[in-house]
């Protein structure tokens, strides 16, 4: 009987399994037990094929050539992770291996992973799929005694499939067009520009307000302090002169009390954490991006194995979760600092409809700690607050509500009325878990404005003297640009900004992206120059403003995306099809490049890109090998002057991330120059293991850079 092979997305992932599986000998970019072998991809290892790739033609950029429309998709291996490629298709395709188990992130994404590599590997043995929300020792067995068959996934993989053949379509098309058609490089993605459209609108916004200058009076009555007011209990004056006389109509005369109310209200405990509402969180407390956020809760789940798969757009657990939400209490009782909270939970805990709830958990259920050992002296300072969030919010679901009282009492002072508001906490109830348990957030600012005043004992008929009146000029406030904390709720909510109420309807359950790509989406129109971070805020650049403004409002609106996310869906449900789905796609590229040869907005002229303005004076970092012209820098990449003319030579900055480097420009002059540069420290990608290398430019293969002379104690050679 042959061996099973286990692909996992990570190598960090694969040693954690091989060491449940017992696999622990090790092999070329894999790791071998008696019964399996364990190996693994480096995030993506295959991609959809480029233009040039169907047709040479497309290797120039050229209007007439628009649309491309492949009658089908082809797969490519990515360059720089094809050693490990070569791995997997050996093992896929070898006689010692009778089936597989994909074992890739247990989503959209990961699912996606597995399936190219399976295509483009011919591979056609059977496969079961791990779907697993906890990296833990027990979650991995218990994943492996319930493992099923990999076609039960065949819906997840075609909507994967579409969301990535449309974004294809669509980026791949929309960028030529609009790049020739305005002679500035613009990046249009199907989700990126209409998340780059709410931040311009945004802007649009602010610039087009006028403050205006308004007055309030405010009265003290000895020892609280009161508003005036009109009949709607509205505070606004518009006139100076008519607040002075208010005052001067006031001042030292009696009031009395008129009416007092007293409500108790209650807040119940908010729902557990998705990966919107942590990034969210994260970035009001902390000031942490959203990429940040995601890449120190997928640490807390890969490596520490204290929370629970973030990528989930689930703020509920399932009813068979139970006796792991008993096990995680245990374990956070062994934690010292909360002990005091969780104590009080011992066999007392209440499983409300906002807890568990089948209905709304779909792949994957809310972030929690997980019920492993939690070492919370290993974390890192950022790795501490992440997950004391998770671990807070995970105790205060069970907590009472939060209970207040309100007061309001009225008074009349020479016909003119005064409000005054206080607050009272009867029960803090959640709130002190939380306020307990998370570190302090980064802004104390809000503090005095946040804090109602403690009124005294009053009733009505009660007479007050009015000690001070005084007049208060304000300006009316200007909308707040985005931070990603309320840009991740816009694209997490973007049907709001849908007129028509039906679509509103339908868009409920979509938005702009996936909680899981919402950060990549952020992160890349910082990179390509769209908008700008200033402080907290993202603000649009001009060329970000301009780019909306040629698009049409098809392109930049989220009702489009919002509808395609809808149909995504769908797909993975199968209540559409792959065929019908794609067909909408290829007619809306069919309508992008008509807008753009249309020339609709012809006289919009893009800024000169800043950093190749200075590159053609005098700071090209050196000829290019395969035409001669200048090696030129944009935030991507180090390119060749002639790509307008055809010529495809570029070193994009990320292509050496895998070996733990990034390509700066001092590298590329030494290339360029000396076809190669000094030793340098780098990390394999399938092993992680540390050496040292030098990097070479193969100028016979179009300029393809290598890894040389790894230092172990035995040299080796890894193409990039």
């Amino acid at each position: 009987m042959g061996k099973i092979l286990v692909i996992a997305e990570k190598p960090s992932v694969a040693r954690d399994i091989a060491k449940v599986l017992k696999a622990g000998q090790k092999g070329d970019g894999c790791l071998i037990g008696e019964k399996y072998v364990v190996s693994w991809a480096v995030g993506h290892l295959v991609t959809l094929a480029e233009p040039e790739d169907y047709d040479e033609k497309y290797k120039k950029w050229n209007f007439s050539a628009l649309p491309i429309l492949p009658d089908e998709m082809k797969l490519k291996a990515i360059r720089q992770t094809r050693d490990q490629l070569k791995i997997l298709h050996k093992w896929m395709n070898s006689p010692e291996i009778d089936s597989l188990i994909c074992a890739t992130d247990s989503g959209r994404e990961g699912e996606l992973i597995f399936r190219y590599i399976y295509d483009i590997t011919k591979c056609k043995k059977p496969f079961e799929r791990l779907w697993i929300s906890s990296m833990t020792e027990e979650a991995i067995k218990e994943g492996f005694a319930t493992l099923k068959d990999g076609r039960e996934y065949d819906l997840l993989y075609s909507s994967a499939k579409c969301r990535s053949e449309a974004d294809w379509l669509v980026g791949m098309n929309a960028t030529r067009a609009y790049t020739l058609r305005y002679d500035a490089l613009l990046s249009i993605g199907r989700v990126q520009t209409p998340t780059l459209a709410l931040i311009v609108n945004k802007q649009k916004e602010i610039e087009a307000f006028v403050a205006e200058d308004y007055f309030e009076v405010q009265a003290d009555f000895g020892g609280y302090t009161g508003m005036w007011i009109d009949k709607e209990e509205h505070t606004r004056i518009e006139k100076e002169e008519t607040a002075k006389e208010i005052v001067a109509k006031v001042s030292g005369k009696q009031a009395v009390i008129t009416k007092v109310e007293k409500e108790e209200k209650k807040m119940p405990p908010p729902l557990l954490y998705d990966l919107t509402e942590l990034q969210r969180d994260c970035n009001k407390k902390f000031g942490f991006s959203a990429k940040k956020t995601l890449d120190i809760a997928q640490n807390l789940y890969e490596k520490r194995k204290m929370i629970t798969y973030p990528r989930t757009d689930s703020r509920y657990l399932s009813d068979d979760m139970k006796g792991k939400v008993h096990n995680t209490l245990r374990r956070l009782n062994e934690l010292e600092e909360y002990q005091p909270y969780t104590q009080p939970l011992s066999g007392n805990i209440a499983f409300t409809k906002r807890i568990i709830d089948n209905s709304k958990v779909t792949d994957h259920h809310a972030i929690i700690p997980t019920d492993g050992r939690l070492r919370v002296d290993s974390l890192t300072e950022e790795e501490k607050k992440v997950f004391s969030l998770v671990a807070a919010r995970f105790l205060a679901v069970f907590y009472p509500y939060y209970r207040y009282e309100t007061t309001k009492v009225y008074a009349e002072a020479e016909q003119e009325n005064f409000l005054s508001k206080g607050t009272v906490v009867l029960e803090e109830g959640w709130q002190a878990v939380e306020k307990a348990l998370v570190p302090a957030a980064v802004s104390k600012k809000k503090k005095k404005d946040e804090e109602e005043q403690k009124l005294p004992a009053l009733t009505e008929g009660e007479l007050r003297k009015v000690e001070k009146a005084t007049v208060q000029k304000k300006k009316t406030k200007a909308p707040t640009p985005y931070t990603e904390s309320s840009l991740l709720s816009a694209m997490e909510n973007a049907g709001r900004f849908v007129e028509d109420e039906a679509l509103k309807e339908q868009m409920k359950d979509s938005g702009l992206g996936t909680p899981a790509t919402r950060a990549a989406i952020i992160e890349r129109l910082l990179t390509v120059g769209y908008i700008v971070r200033k402080g907290k805020n993202l603000v649009p650049t001009e060329k970000g403003m301009k780019l909306i403004e040629v698009v049409p409002i098809e392109m930049s609106s989220p009702q489009t995306t919002g509808k395609w996310e809808k149909g995504l869906s769908s797909i993975s449900k199968g209540n559409m099809t792959e065929e019908k789905f794609m067909a909408s796609i290829r007619r809306y590229v069919q309508f992008l490049i008509q807008d753009a040869a249309s020339g609709r907005r012809a006289d919009v002229v893009f800024p000169e890109e800043q950093l190749r303005g200075k590159r053609r004076k005098n700071n090209a970092f050196g000829k290019c090998p395969v035409c001669g012209k200048d090696i030129l820098e944009n935030t991507k990449s180090f390119y060749c002057a002639g790509w307008k003319q055809g010529c495809k030579f570029s070193l994009w900055k990320d292509h050496l991330t895998p070996y733990g480097l990034t390509l700066d420009g001092g590298m590329v002059k030494l290339l360029l120059k000396n076809g190669k540069t000094e030793r340098m420290p780098v990390s394999l990608p399938q092993t992680g293991e540390k050496g040292t290398a030098v990097l070479i430019l193969n100028k016979e293969k179009g300029g393809q850079i290598e890894i040389m002379d790894f230092m172990r104690g035995v040299a080796e050679t890894a193409k990039i």
